[in-house]
């Protein structure tokens, strides 16, 4: 491999001291009053000499990498692999890198993760935390890391958030299929203490009550290492019986997919036996046969708004920033 072009190169190749060439690669050649045509040659022997400029050194002068930590819980999932995405690109017109990884919704990889990005001396996080992680994000603060919540916060840690109205999207949802006349109305949601799914059950359980559909509430959860077996268990229960369901929300975008498996193996007619609606798009939803009412969340304009707060956090902002997002509610053939 070769060497690294230095600015001791550079001087030689031009015959000045290494400090002016420091001088005109940081463009420092006005203040430091370097003349016209000695910059024009030192610019010239770096094109040269293919001179490529130490970025740790760099960011470790101006005290900024550019760089900005993204911990999602699963980038491929499409959710989270579309919000990347947009985050990355909003990033990038802001002169910022991302570096991200995956939690799986564990909070000792959570951990690893965010002290590696650390180490890395990034500016700043925009994260999905894992549940169990509240300490984690406690300690960044004290730290006095910038640092955004996105998808989900936690309630006892006052910092940044961007993230859905949960509540009402499950609310304007189940209101939805009970205006086209379905009472059985059934819900598969995640077993966990995080907000975001909380406030999702607790969305569907209102709905529900403030429609005299109390007595028909049927909430199953699952376990996220375990959706395959928990879902086909639930989807047994809530469609057999007395009390069998005619309508079913799930509470994520893994779980709608896992539903559809089962809807298909127990021969179920959409939305003849069991009108469905899932959480956030997916092309699965476009070519199943009878194509999927959904919540969509706003995706990019979640990731362009965590971007904006945290730079203003990067760049000195001490405000604490809440936002709740407006869903929509895309109507298709599966709740007819």
């Amino acid at each position: 491999m070769s060497r690294r072009t230095s600015l001791k190169d550079i001087a030689e190749r031009v015959g000045v001291s290494t400090a002016l060439v420091s001088y005109v690669i940081n463009g420092q050649e006005k203040e430091k009053r370097v003349g016209k045509e000695v910059v024009k040659k030192i610019r010239a022997a770096a094109v040269e000499l293919n001179y490529q400029p130490n970025q740790i050194a760099r960011s470790l002068r101006r005290g900024s990498t550019k760089t900005i930590g993204l911990v999602v819980a699963d980038i491929a999932n499409p959710f989270f692999g579309n919000m990347a995405r947009v985050i990355e690109d909003e990033a990038n017109k802001q002169g910022y890198t991302v570096i991200f990884g995956s939690s799986d919704e564990n909070s000792g990889k959570m951990g690893s993760l965010v002290d590696i990005l650390i180490n890395r001396q990034v500016d700043g996080f925009i994260i999905v935390p894992a549940e169990g992680t509240d300490l984690q994000i406690k300690v960044m603060q004290e730290k006095k890391i910038p640092l955004v919540l996105t998808d989900r916060y936690f309630m006892e840690v006052t910092t940044n958030y961007v993230v859905l109205d949960n509540f009402g999207a499950t609310y304007d949802a189940i209101s939805h299929l009970i205006e086209k006349g379905y009472k059985k109305i059934g819900m598969i949601a995640y077993k966990s203490n995080l907000i975001h799914m909380k406030e999702r059950i607790r969305g569907y359980i209102e709905a529900m009550n403030n429609n005299n559909l109390g007595n028909e509430i049927r909430i199953e959860e699952v376990r996220n290492n375990h959706v395959g077996i928990d879902v086909e268990e639930a989807m047994s229960k809530l469609t057999a019986g007395e009390r069998k369901i005619n309508a079913i929300l799930f509470a994520t975008n893994a779980l709608t997919i896992s539903g559809l498996y089962c809807v298909q193996k127990l021969s179920l007619k959409i939305p003849e036996e069991l009108a469905i609606i899932g959480f956030d798009g997916n092309e699965a939803f476009d070519f199943f046969y009878s194509p999927l009412t959904y919540i969509e969340q706003p995706i990019e304009e979640m990731g362009k708004e965590a971007v904006r707060v945290l730079i203003e956090q990067i760049n000195g902002s001490t405000k604490i920033v809440h936002i709740k997002l407006r869903h929509t509610l895309i109507k298709r053939q599966s709740s007819l």
